[in-house]
């Protein structure tokens, strides 16, 4: 399954209890869940919110495979920043490699901290994404006073990330095509970074050129800021506040 906007509001338009949430109820729910993530140091408390999250997902009817993916294209990032902290960060030596570069438990426990961390706020952030749809997330933040203005970067910001890769996919289909592989060692070097250099260059071409047009056409259907579009009002009910008031509950109890 390809990671794509398409994807993530098929899955975002699923029926479940979880989808059926109010939109402020769930992003106040995944930043309660997050701040957190972020201050507690105990890292069985974060294990235990991550099965949390993993039922609330089954609940939500969610490829596990689809959630998985999504966690691995950011997962790296942090997993990077954490396997240093063993080598960093000072401590009880539990092994020196060569170059007298020390491997610490301070460091291990650290980075295992750390790893868990990015791994439970990566995991809020992707469910959030999948059981609301990216303009229900907007209109929610609005709800809870967040200005317009940057509600709409924000919502623009995450579509033109999904331009990028695909225009990048879009060339490197066609540079396969003509038979141009970037680890084919038999070409010269210097000659594939040339034109990794051309790629790059091509994708921010490509993406605002199409940038250009998409806000043209934008105004010629009168875009004065704002992305009028029809929403039901909605009241938050009993079922809100239940899963908001259990998600507070278990936080207090794996604490």
């Amino acid at each position: 399954m390809n990671i794509s906007i398409k994807n993530i509001e098929q899955e975002s338009l699923k029926d479940s209890i979880i989808h059926k949430l109010d939109g402020r109820v769930k992003i106040v729910m995944i930043l309660i869940m997050i701040v957190y993530s972020v201050y507690t140091t105990k890292i069985s408390s974060l294990i235990l919110l991550e099965v949390y999250i993993i039922i609330l997902i089954l609940i939500s009817n969610i490829s596990i495979k689809f959630f998985l993916k999504r966690l691995l294209i950011v997962i790296p990032i942090g997993g990077l920043i954490a396997i240093l902290q063993p080598f960093i960060k000072p401590g009880l030596i539990l092994y020196t490699l060569p170059f007298n570069i020390n491997f610490t438990y301070q460091g291990l426990i650290f980075g295992l901290l750390l790893f868990t961390r990015v791994f439970v706020c990566l995991s809020c952030v992707v469910l959030l994404s999948s059981v609301t749809p990216l303009n229900n997330i907007e209109k929610s933040l609005r709800k809870l006073g967040l200005p317009k203005t940057i509600c709409t970067v924000l919502s623009m910001s995450i579509r033109y990330l999904f331009l990028f890769f695909e225009e990048l996919s879009n060339i490197q289909n066609a540079q396969k095509s003509r038979s141009f592989d970037i680890w084919n060692k038999n070409t010269n070097y210097i000659w594939r970074i040339r034109h990794i250099g051309y790629t790059i260059v091509l994708i921010f071409l490509n993406s605002y050129d199409k940038g250009e047009k998409v806000y043209n056409s934008m105004l010629s259907r009168g875009y004065n800021g704002e992305i009028p579009s029809y929403s039901k009002k909605t009241k938050i009910n009993l079922l809100d506040y239940g899963i908001l008031l259990l998600t507070i509950l278990i936080i207090f109890l794996i604490n």
